[in-house]
């Protein structure tokens, strides 16, 4: 019994000595759980794409600016407290604890909140880096703040998605540069989520689709990522191409067999007309060889009409068209925008082709033989430009005496001509709608290939930042703001051009 007694009274004077210990444990893991997740700025840049850690000061985020541009450039770093001075490449900056303007190059730079400066490394806002960083790269700087995304020069990845013209079941994505995502799916939904590549939102973030099994995809950002739900009433597989650069949605094998299995046989006599290839997807050694002077063109009525408007992004591939800035080349502002266009125009009921939605080559007479071949109603060429402000559109300016057509063909020098009333009309229907916007623009004429070869209402629209900074150029909402001006003009002459096929 004594020592019975003995463990049990042993036993009651441990027992409170471990309380103490638990409860303080309890507390370090309660804790360690709910510390926050440590947070990064994913920057996608031609030179390298990495991320940097992002800490939380005076109510916002904050970078170290040597880490940020250490992987772009020579960098080095003098610390003399109050005043950081920073050497990228030729561009010296200075900078001051607590205050929010440095110099940059000699000119006076203002921050969204105080330079912080932490054992020498100097922290600026990241809701400042695209104003400064501008400064240092001479070229765009474009910050997805809520989504802790960076993209350093033209480097974003677009995409378009569209269902096959032969198999509704099948959606096609094409991007601009190869990518790699991650694929989950749930009832009703397939997620593509891409970490590693900097992919970017189309004209509108959500895009719906006239099939009854795929209705629907929706861009979305965040967590240093951007993410494609798609939506459907079957359950779908993603493929990828080779190069990486097109990604197709189809249904299941047993869904495909299902499908199969009703659809109904063409009646004799009938059989269905084969797709049209787009420009975009046909190989360079299918393509119908043009003559090198003076082709003719068969007339209108003999081509079935496909689109109601063909878009064509100007330049690309080895003709980069005008240097912008050191970093900006006009044929990646061009391909931006016609993207937008092409959004913008379809959300409007108008059927539209995008002639170069990569970085392809497309000669004059390329772009003239697809925009005919089409039969759209209307054509139009997307330029951009450093000088001027504003848009500026111009008609063909055809040659004199370029002799007489060829009876029911039509000279490829001036295949514009019995079109110019309907291409005039068309221009001052865009600058109308753009001047309601307040962008100033100027309708002009000029012997602009290859508005002359073009068979139907044509018209090129160059685009000018609306003020002096060039990078405005490629500004989401600049371009968002052309490409619905243009398509407001088009909608509104849309019943003198023809009727949507």
């Amino acid at each position: 019994m004594r020592s019975s007694r003995r463990h049990k009274s042993a036993t009651l004077r441990v027992i409170p000595l471990k309380w103490p210990v638990l409860f303080f444990l309890c507390i370090a893991i309660l804790a360690l759980s709910a510390a926050p997740a440590e947070r990064h700025l994913s920057v996608y840049s031609t030179a390298a794409n990495y991320s940097v850690p992002l800490e939380r000061l005076d109510g916002r985020d904050y970078v170290g600016l040597f880490e940020l541009l250490d992987p772009l450039g020579t960098v080095s770093v003098r610390s003399d407290p109050p005043r950081w001075r920073i050497h990228y490449n030729n561009v010296l900056a200075e900078f001051v604890v607590g205050k929010s303007r440095a110099r940059i190059q000699g000119r006076d730079a203002d921050l969204t909140g105080r330079f912080l400066l932490d054992s020498g490394r100097g922290l600026v806002p990241v809701d400042s880096l695209s104003s400064i960083l501008t400064r240092f790269l001479g070229g765009p700087a474009t910050l997805h703040e809520a989504s802790g995304r960076l993209f350093i020069g033209s480097i974003a990845t677009h995409f378009t998605a569209t269902v096959s013209p032969s198999d509704p079941s099948r959606l096609i994505f094409h991007f601009t540069a190869p990518v790699n995502p991650s694929v989950a799916t749930e009832p009703g939904k397939l997620h593509l989520t891409f970490r590693h590549e900097p992919v970017t939102a189309p004209a509108s973030p959500r895009l719906t689709f006239n099939s009854k099994s795929i209705s629907s995809a929706e861009y979305s950002e965040g967590d240093g990522a951007a993410e494609i739900t798609v939506s459907s009433a079957i359950p779908l597989i993603a493929n990828f191409s080779p190069d990486g650069r097109t990604i197709t949605l189809s249904p299941a094998k047993s869904q495909m067999a299902a499908n199969s299995a009703q659809t109904s046989i063409p009646a004799p006599g009938h059989a269905p007309e084969p797709a049209t290839p787009s420009a975009a997807t046909l190989p360079t050694e299918t393509r119908p060889v043009q003559p090198a002077t003076q082709p003719s063109l068969p007339p209108v009525a003999s081509i079935p009409r496909k689109y109601f408007a063909v878009v064509d992004a100007s330049h690309g591939g080895l003709d980069h068209g005008e240097a912008l800035s050191p970093t900006l080349a006009e044929k990646d502002v061009t391909v931006a925008i016609a993207r937008r266009l092409r959004q913008e125009l379809e959300s409007r009921g108008i059927s539209t082709l995008v002639l170069r939605d990569s970085d392809a080559n497309l000669s004059l007479d390329d772009r003239a033989f697809y925009a005919n071949n089409t039969h759209a109603a209307v054509y139009i060429a997307l330029h951009a430009a450093s000088n001027g402000q504003g848009v500026r559109l111009y008609t063909a300016m055809l040659p004199y005496a370029m002799g007489d057509d060829q009876g029911p063909f039509r000279l490829w020098g001036d295949a514009q001509s019995p079109a110019i009333p309907l291409s005039r009309a068309t221009a001052v229907s865009v600058a109308s709608e753009l001047k309601k916007l307040q962008v100033p623009v100027r309708t002009l004429t000029a012997p602009l290939r290859p508005l002359n070869n073009v068979l139907t209402a044509a018209i090129a629209v160059e685009v000018a930042p609306p003020a002096s900074d060039v990078s405005a150029l490629t500004a989401p909402d600049y371009q968002q703001l052309i490409a619905g001006a243009v398509a407001n003009g088009i909608v509104d002459i849309r019943s003198q051009l023809g009727a949507v096929p």
